[in-house]
């Protein structure tokens, strides 16, 4: 659809945003300290309802979602579907989540995804993801050092159907090891970057499936230089973004190998109100958007919380087949 729905048109299809567990927070204990509750006659202090709204105009489809917490925050019960245009009923999900057990339902499929996960110790944690209609699942191990910059997660598939994955975190990077079948036998896979300061920039190198890619970022107040090049393809391409002042923003990336390039300029007069214009060689597409609400954020901050996108596109070896496209978001708290 354009820069403003995901960098780069043409737009990705509406679709409906899965239901996830809280991120785990570290606790000195494993066990839940149930709070003690007087239950008076404010509901409100034990279920905070939350409802959002959202229709799409390319899809003519509205997604709608509620949520509310209970027991003073313990545990959280989602609801998510979508209704189309002709009323029907689509992608019905519930969902059940506490700290350390989390159960969605997909009524379409029939099946239910189950995590559940134990602080074994202040630094380490056991984690398991089960879909129960496959009778799969994975089992995780999570630890650190006294330095948080220092992880190792280990995973296993269960049932196993090979040896378990392995991914190191450091201060300059990651490394990632897998055993993998390739070329009808196994194989260990090595993968992760490396990435520190040089000449007053970020280097990055990164490998991925026998491809490295090297990169390098130099940023100030106003200019920001991005090349790029990849090995053994030898693909070069270079980003460049240009801040004229706070309110207006210029971006351009370009491919050397394909000649494709693209741009984007972004005025931005107040903090809740954006518009932008952009153009991307690749799909020969000319289009402009303009936003009410921060553009990355949900509707909780938004004016009168609500959220609203309308954005003209024009091909250009087709221009009597422009179109203009809007979202719309409305958050109801409780």
């Amino acid at each position: 659809m354009g820069e403003d729905l995901a960098e780069a048109p043409p737009p990705p299809s509406p679709s409906t945003e899965t239901l996830q567990s809280f991120p785990n927070e570290p606790e000195k204990s494993r066990f839940i300290r149930l709070p003690s509750i007087k239950f008076d006659h404010d509901w409100r202090k034990y279920a905070a309802v939350k409802l959002s709204s959202e229709f799409d105009s390319e899809g003519n489809a509205f997604i709608n979602k509620i949520s509310a917490r209970v027991f003073h925050g313990i545990a959280k019960i989602k609801a998510s579907f979508q209704r189309s245009g002709s009323g029907e009923i689509q992608s019905p999900q519930l969902g059940f989540v506490t700290k350390y057990l989390s159960i969605l339902y997909d009524h379409e499929d029939r099946n239910a995804l189950v995590t559940a996960s134990a602080d074994l110790s202040r630094r380490l944690q056991l984690r398991l993801l089960t879909d129960v209609k496959a009778q799969q699942g994975e089992l995780k191990l999570l630890t650190s050092l006294a330095d948080s910059r220092y992880k190792l997660e280990v995973s296993s598939d269960v049932p196993s159907i090979g040896l378990p994955r392995a991914v190191v975190t450091f201060p300059i990077g990651e490394v990632k090891l897998e055993d993998i079948i390739q070329d009808e036998r196994r194989v260990l896979s090595v993968n992760g970057f490396v990435a520190g300061n040089l000449m007053k920039g970020l280097c990055v190198a990164e490998y991925n499936d026998n491809n490295l890619n090297l990169k390098y970022k130099y940023k100030d107040e106003e200019l920001t230089i991005t090349p790029s090049i990849s090995f053994p393809s030898k693909e070069l391409s270079l980003g460049f973004k240009r801040q004229f002042n706070p309110l207006n923003k210029l971006s351009y990336f370009y491919d050397f190998n394909s000649t494709a390039w693209s741009a984007v300029y972004k005025h931005q007069p107040i903090d809740d109100f954006k518009v932008k214009v952009g153009y991307d060689s690749k799909v020969r597409l000319g289009w402009a958007s303009a936003w009410v609400g921060k553009e990355n954020f949900g509707a909780k901050k938004a004016p009168m919380k609500v959220k609203f996108q309308v954005m003209l596109q024009v091909p250009q070896d087709d221009v009597k087949s422009s179109a203009v496209l809007f979202r719309l978001k409305k958050r109801i708290d409780l």
